[in-house]
């Protein structure tokens, strides 16, 4: 096996490690000044973020934590004399926080994750808790995923911004990126599309201007120059998260569920049962339950086959994984070749690898397993060649019926919504006629419980009517952008990628086109070529960027696709920061990065998509910033309500 290392070069990249220790000691320092035994009680939701920066046993043994509950009713029944509370500042968890009737016998300690608000102060005041609690603000700040992925793990972003109006993760994220700037020094230029993109470029300049003389803006503290930022709304590029992703971690989490890097697994493929049992499988399944799941991390760092597979189309992953089993097989029959004690001590000392290659290789088989049988089912496969058609914008009329079958044949609703959403993106809305036909035929075969979802759709452009047609009347955004972008592309090679295009199996993400041209290049008029920004459009282009100048200086903004850029939602930035000091001078051998960031979350597609442009620039490092990771189907769950999220489907 040839496990592929991260996408940054260790030797040029930023070090990410630097935030999670700023996140980890913050949180040690706000435990340090609760003196004396402590109880910890915080959210579930809070807990996986919390573990990607510190551990467990480091707060027990150095920090006097000695117990730790979730948050819900009867956490306070056995605790220690100083009681912790962790959480976001939301109206639930408030309501669960109570205080001893008896102050004298405990103090109360309330860490809020980034900060308080004025509701939450006002609910604590209703519960008449607010004088009993010691109140601390605990900034988290962006978290590393991977080497190369940073995400705040908020959730259900998208949603907050775009439909409730709720700003706050984009202030959020403003601050987590001062703390990049000030390790690293200020970021020259600011490239983006969208209008949260705007608000977030509006707030990292006031943040700057704020900043206290005392802090010179242009004092790096740590190695690495960060010399540019491209920062894309989610909202501009809605097509590429409804997208079924086909890469192998993009189906994982699709299928299965990626968590804070973490995924639900049968404890089994983890801590696998003795081989021989004498128990008949009967007497085994008999009267017992299924085990219960356990979550387990999953990063590139610590399992190199994950390392090869995560960014792979998922039509070669089962290639990799026989492969992977028969090198594994010829390592262990290696054993019978050792005829000296020196030959037995070097495979002695090889069996632990060996062990934690197959308990790697047993893991992701059993996830392969899992995502094979939705991607083998006739209605995955139907799904799959609508989005296809849709994207591609053939046979728009055809795919009604299509989508019509699907609703007749109850496929999951999430699924018919987002085809239906594609539909109305890329046709610029569904006759109305039609699309209150669509909405009766949901609501029948559904329940009407997806009302208010079906309501949010509209209030967020995703099921929309067309505008009253006219010769003027402008085609829709994404078309606009489809053939100049070379968004669909025929041939591709999902053996050896040189186009963003595989990890849709067809379809470039527009989210990465539009980082490609800000990085790379630009077309110079209508129906000309775009040149190495896309490869293999116009004449002359051999594919692939290997070779383009990408210095600090050669960032190419939005020059050349003025006219595409500028018919997506949203609005156009391209802005430099004054830098007293002028730009940081990158050391010898030392590559700039360029920060690509996402606002209201970022699919593993397309996190693979830019590692592999990462791959292809041999003068950039790439980092992704993000809000959280997302997927179509958490898309549309975070605008369902709370009881139509899970629906308990009725026994086979």
């Amino acid at each position: 096996m040839q496990a592929r290392g991260p996408a940054l070069p260790q030797s040029a990249a930023i070090d990410t490690d630097l935030l999670r220790l700023v996140g980890s000691t913050a949180l040690q320092q706000k435990l340090d000044t609760i003196v004396g035994p402590k109880t910890l009680i915080l959210t579930p939701r809070l807990a996986g973020p919390l573990g990607l920066v510190t551990e467990v046993g480091l707060l027990k043994n150095n920090h006097a934590v000695t117990k730790m509950y979730w948050l819900e009713p009867g956490a306070l029944s056995q605790t220690e004399r100083n009681v912790v509370y962790l959480c976001r500042p939301e109206v639930r968890w408030m309501q669960q926080i109570r205080a001893d009737p008896q102050p004298n016998q405990h103090n109360y300690h309330l860490l809020v994750v980034p900060r308080m608000t004025a509701l939450c102060t006002t609910i604590l005041s209703d519960l008449g808790v607010l004088g009993s609690l010691e109140i601390q603000e605990f900034q988290l700040g962006l978290i590393p995923l991977e080497k190369d992925v940073l995400s705040l793990e908020y959730e259900d972003v998208w949603r907050k911004i775009e439909l409730d109006g709720d700003n706050a993760a984009i202030f959020d994220l403003a601050k987590a990126i001062m703390t990049i700037q000030r390790a690293f020094g200020p970021i020259p230029r600011l490239i983006g599309k969208g209008d949260s993109s705007r608000r977030l470029v509006d707030l990292l300049k006031r943040l700057r201007r704020e900043q206290p003389a005392s802090t010179p803006s242009s004092a790096p503290l740590a190695n690495g120059t960060i010399d540019s930022m491209v920062v894309i709304d989610r909202q501009v590029d809605v097509v590429s998260a409804l997208c079924t992703q086909l890469t192998y971690e993009g189906l994982v989490d699709e299928v299965v569920g990626i968590k804070h890097s973490h995924v639900d697994v049968d404890p089994n493929l983890l801590n696998p049962a003795p081989a021989a049992s004498t128990s008949t499988p009967s007497q085994a399944s008999f009267g017992t339950l299924p085990p219960r799941k356990r979550k387990h991390l999953l990063t590139a760092t610590t399992d190199p086959l994950f390392a090869e597979l995560r960014d792979k189309n998922f039509a070669v992953v089962g290639t990799i994984l026989n492969r992977t089993a028969r090198r594994l097989n010829e390592d262990y029959e290696k054993r019978h070749q050792a005829k000296t004690a020196a030959e037995l001590r070097q495979f002695v000392g090889q069996l632990g690898g060996l062990q934690n290659e197959h308990q790697a290789l047993r893991l992701h088989t059993s996830l392969t397993e899992q995502i094979m049988a939705l991607t083998g089912t006739d209605e995955f496969n139907v799904a799959l060649e609508v989005q296809q058609n849709l994207v591609a914008g053939v046979g728009l009329a055809t795919q009604e019926n299509s989508i019509r079958d699907l609703i007749n044949q109850e496929a999951p609703v999430k699924t018919v919504l987002r085809l239906l959403s594609l539909y109305s993106i890329v046709s610029g809305g569904i006759k109305p006629k039609v699309l209150e036909e669509f909405k009766r035929d949901i609501l029948q075969a559904y329940g009407f419980d997806h009302l208010p979802l079906l309501i949010s759709l509209e209030r967020l452009n995703l099921l929309t009517r067309p505008p009253p047609s006219s010769r003027s009347t402008p085609k829709p955004p994404f078309v606009l952008s489809r053939k100049p972008l070379r968004l669909i592309v025929d041939d591709v090679d999902e053996q050896n990628p040189q186009d963003p295009s595989y990890v849709f199996s067809g379809y470039a993400p527009l989210s990465v086109r539009l980082v490609q041209c800000a990085l790379a290049g630009g077309m110079g008029g209508a129906g000309s070529k775009i040149g190495a920004a896309i490869p293999g459009v116009g004449a002359g282009a051999t594919g692939g960027m290997a070779g383009v100048a990408m210095g600090p200086a050669g960032l190419n903004g939005w020059k050349g696709v003025e006219e595409v850029v500028k018919a997506l939602p949203g609005a156009t930035i391209d802005e430099w920061q004054k830098i007293d000091d002028g730009p940081k001078r990158l050391a010898p051998g030392e590559l700039p990065t360029t920060i690509v960031c996402f606002l209201g979350g970022i699919t593993f597609a397309e996190v693979s998509a830019l590692r592999l442009l990462n791959r292809q620039m041999p003068s950039r490092n790439l980092l992704v910033v993000t809000t959280d990771t997302v997927t179509g189907g958490s898309l549309l769950t975070s605008l369902m309500p709370e009881h139509t999220r899970n629906p308990v489907l009725p026994s086979a």
